[in-house]
């Protein structure tokens, strides 16, 4: 009982320690070696259609801080983590294919989580964060992203069925409901 108490504190403890807050245009130059250094890993995880072309590009970054979407995990290293949020309809995932979300509640979208890659559990901590803000959560991901699909599923996420991005590429979706997962 006592070391489950210590075990408690302690993430309190560090957590306390990461902020997660809005990024910034100023936040740019780390954005993007965040994004380069997570385009290097997915291809080492054997990812390679996913991200490519420099994607995400400046462009779409700067758009998601001026839609106030972009976040940052920060410590005191620095930018640690970035990912979009954002509680509302994602278009892409009106239409779904071979299965079916959980419910049609209002829900969460996390897209683009990645990392410095210098500490561990930083996608946990944005999850937390994410649900702590509303508790029906979707999410996709490429077919062969099995880093990603592993933590979903790793966090309670099912896997749904495939929706289809604007560019027709297909992504397989994932939905959490805390209530009733």
């Amino acid at each position: 009982m006592a070391f489950n108490r210590m075990c408690k504190v302690w993430m309190v403890f560090k957590m306390a320690r990461e902020l997660i807050r809005k990024a910034t245009l100023e936040d740019m130059p780390v954005l993007l070696e965040i994004y380069e250094r997570a385009r290097k890993f997915m291809v080492s995880t054997g990812n390679t259609n996913q991200w490519t072309n420099g994607y995400p590009s400046r462009e779409i970054l700067t758009e998601d801080i001026e839609k106030n979407e972009m976040y940052v995990l920060e410590d005191e290293d620095g930018i640690q983590a970035s990912f979009v949020f954002y509680c509302g309809i994602d278009p892409c995932y009106n239409k779904i294919y071979d299965g079916q979300w959980l419910n049609d509640e209002p829900y969460g979208v996390i897209h683009r989580i990645a990392t410095r890659g210098l500490k561990k559990h930083m996608a946990d901590i944005i999850l937390e964060y994410c649900e702590s803000k509303i508790d029906n959560i979707r999410m996709d991901t490429h077919m062969d992203n099995k880093p990603m699909q592993n933590f979903m599923l790793k966090h309670g996420f099912k896997h749904v069925g495939t929706i289809y991005l604007k560019n027709g590429q297909s992504r397989l979706a994932f939905h959490c409901n805390l209530n009733k997962n």
